[in-house]
């Protein structure tokens, strides 16, 4: 009889840590006792940080708090619906909210807490779409730079034999135009389709890559603005192309460091998220960094399209960076978002620190 009890304990303990709704227990104080992996990923934070803490510091909502109250008094559930509700980290969520009070016999009150988070299949919706539409500009890229690739060629080659039979040397001043801007015709079209070989991937530890970046960016911009950093140090080494985050991570960090200027404020968050989807793939753990910066923000009519190429919100921008970073990491099977407003604007890279479940 032990032995299935501790079973059937075991078996539901391993539902709640697998469910995609937050799960959280409240003792009769309604401070926290419990949160499952769920709730951790809905709040970005680990449950053992949180623990103690109480519901209106955790889940903050006009009237919640009254409303737990009442419900632990009374016995008497209730439900929700499209909560917004203020996340730590800045962001916003909308979620359809179930209490259900528990009174066990002798034992203490508890209250659960079920969230519902239903702007996730939105999420989800939203980046098939900026998956869908990168990959359809990439393709259309790639066409256009066969297009242009020939001719070019052709025309670099040309200019090269009329060089060489040129008796006047000052005239060929101008075939070397040619073929200079022909090489920067052909560059350009190089960093718009990106590289195009296989990422050479390697145990990667990604806070080595963020702290090679943010030297980089320090050297670059001297007396710019403070580059904060907070990693979450258990994060297990990921498979990737070193070289190709590298690059990614610093034309983000690039485009924080002008959008805040010299006295501007950036950080640069790493979390591991759980049972967490990118595009149409669940996976059990995932990478998010998070390039956060308090510029003026992005204009709202560029944010649809930071990800086109020649796009860009920089003056003198060459509409690039966004795109080859997106395409870099893409080939990772991650995917980078954007959320903006003035005085926060953040940038949010996921990558799957291992296999996709369907």
């Amino acid at each position: 009889m032990m032995a299935q009890s501790t079973r059937k304990a075991g078996l539901e303990n391993l539902i709640l840590e697998n469910l995609n709704t937050a799960v959280l227990l409240f003792d009769g104080q309604l401070r926290l006792t419990y949160m499952n992996p769920a709730g951790e990923v809905m709040f970005a934070v680990s449950a053992r940080h949180v623990l103690g803490l109480r519901a209106e510091d955790l889940v903050p909502c006009p009237d919640l708090d009254r409303r737990l109250r009442d419900a632990l008094t009374t016995r008497h559930p209730f439900t929700e619906r499209e909560v917004n509700l203020f996340i730590a980290d800045g962001r916003t969520i909308t979620v359809n909210c179930t209490v259900l009070p528990l009174h066990h016999f002798e034992a203490p009150p508890e209250m659960l807490m079920e969230l519902h988070q239903v702007d996730r299949q939105l999420r989800i919706t939203r980046e098939e779409h900026l998956i869908s539409q990168h990959q359809a500009t990439q393709a259309l890229l790639r066409g256009l730079a066969h297009e242009i690739k020939n001719p070019l060629g052709g025309l670099r080659g040309a200019a090269q034999l009329l060089e060489g039979e040129l008796p006047d040397k000052a005239l060929r001043d101008y075939t070397r135009i040619i073929i200079d801007e022909a090489d920067r015709l052909q560059a350009l079209m190089d960093r718009m389709l990106g590289p195009n070989r296989v990422p050479r991937e390697q145990a990667v530890n990604i806070h080595h890559v963020l702290e090679r970046v943010r030297g980089l960016v320090l050297a670059e911009s001297r007396g710019g603005p403070e580059i904060a950093r907070d990693y979450d140090p258990s994060i297990p080494h990921l498979k990737a192309d070193p070289n190709r985050l590298i690059q990614a991570f610093l034309n983000l960090l690039r485009n924080a460091v002008a959008a805040a200027g010299a006295t501007g404020h950036i950080r640069v968050r790493t979390r591991v998220l759980r049972q967490f989807t990118i595009g149409a793939h669940r996976h059990r753990l995932v990478l998010r960094v998070e390039v956060q910066d308090d510029g003026p923000g992005i204009p709202p009519e560029l944010q649809e399209r930071i990800f086109f190429p020649m796009v860009s919100g920089q003056p003198g921008g060459t509409g690039l960076g966004l795109p080859i970073a997106q395409e870099l990491i893409n080939q990772h099977g991650g995917l980078i978002e954007c959320e903006s407003r003035p005085a926060n604007t953040q940038f949010f890279v996921y990558l799957p620190l291992e296999a996709a479940h369907d």
